[in-house]
């Protein structure tokens, strides 16, 4: 039995959003643009922009989600270090795979206007084969949008080679959700392994590879493997999320010339945000401690 899950879940909601709140801009679209502002100015770091939530069933639920998504396209669109990040779940996905597509296809094309990249989020691994039919679908059809790809799960490798002949933005990360172990990895060093090989393979397939880890000995390892291979700068990108204390990384990646780019969420309704922030907590639990530490000492 995991403990600490359990008693993650287990948390009231409010002590979740006061204890997570470093993972999170704010509770509105102006402060959250305010942010990307600020961490483009005082240290150049690159954002996406992410409204949390998930697993939306009512398609009133739905079409508001859509709405500010196209809120937040008008709010970035002069801001070329601003790209967006969206979940099918958020979208239409438990209706079913071509709402989902009709909506994402209408914040895509929204956002090709105006040259904004859009990141579609992968969520567990019941949704992979849908997302990825979805992608496939967009990409056919447009140059801004990108995909997410998990280490963790054993699937991916094929995933990458069979993802689309168009070369696209693909985020690698080890992955945030609990997967069972007749589909996924089960320990952290095997996932971040496989994210190393993976860079390599996107490489190879010509893909845009958008490497999202706060392991800074797996981050040094893809520095120096891109320096080795010669990879021009601007071919790939280290991704990091909002509040994981790592700035003297993320300063020297700057420094260097690379994109660095911060996973920025925002919430406006904070009941579809509850689930991220306790997977955020359950893989971070230190964070709870953080704060509750600098609370105290004040």
């Amino acid at each position: 039995m995991d403990l600490k899950r359990t008693f993650i879940d287990l948390m009231p909601a409010p002590f979740v959003r006061f204890v997570a709140a470093p993972y999170v801009a704010g509770k509105s679209l102006a402060v959250e643009v305010a942010k990307v502002d600020q961490l483009q100015k005082d240290y150049g770091l690159h954002s996406t922009v992410d409204l949390l939530g998930e697993e939306v069933f009512k398609r009133e639920d739905v079409e508001a989600t859509v709405a500010i998504y196209l809120r937040i396209i008008e709010a970035v669109k002069d801001r070329p270090y601003a790209s967006i990040s969206l979940k099918p779940t958020q979208l239409g996905m438990n209706e079913s795979e071509d709402y989902a597509h009709a909506n994402l296809r209408q914040v895509v094309a929204a956002a090709a206007v105006h040259g904004i990249h859009i990141t579609v989020d992968m969520e567990d691994h019941t949704f992979t084969d849908a997302t990825l039919r979805i992608f496939k679908k967009l990409r056919d059809e447009f140059d801004n949008v990108g995909i997410v790809l998990q280490s963790r799960l054993f699937r991916t490798a094929e995933d990458i080679r069979n993802l689309h002949a168009k070369p696209c933005k693909v985020r690698i990360c080890i992955g945030i959700y609990r997967e069972p172990a007749e589909v996924a990895l089960q320990e952290k060093p095997d996932m971040k392994a496989k994210l190393f090989e993976y860079v390599g393979l996107l490489l190879d397939l010509g893909h845009y590879p958008e490497i999202a880890t706060h392991d800074e000995p797996l981050v040094r390892r893809c520095l120096a493997y891109l320096e080795q291979r010669g990879v021009p700068q601007g071919a790939f990108e280290f991704q990091m999320l909002l509040g994981v204390p790592r700035t003297a990384l993320q300063r020297e990646i700057v420094k260097k010339g690379h994109v660095m780019r911060l996973y920025v969420p925002f919430a406006e309704e904070w009941q579809y945000a509850i689930h991220y922030l306790k997977r955020r907590l359950a893989a971070n639990p230190m964070m709870a401690m953080y704060v509750l530490k600098n609370l105290f000492s004040r």
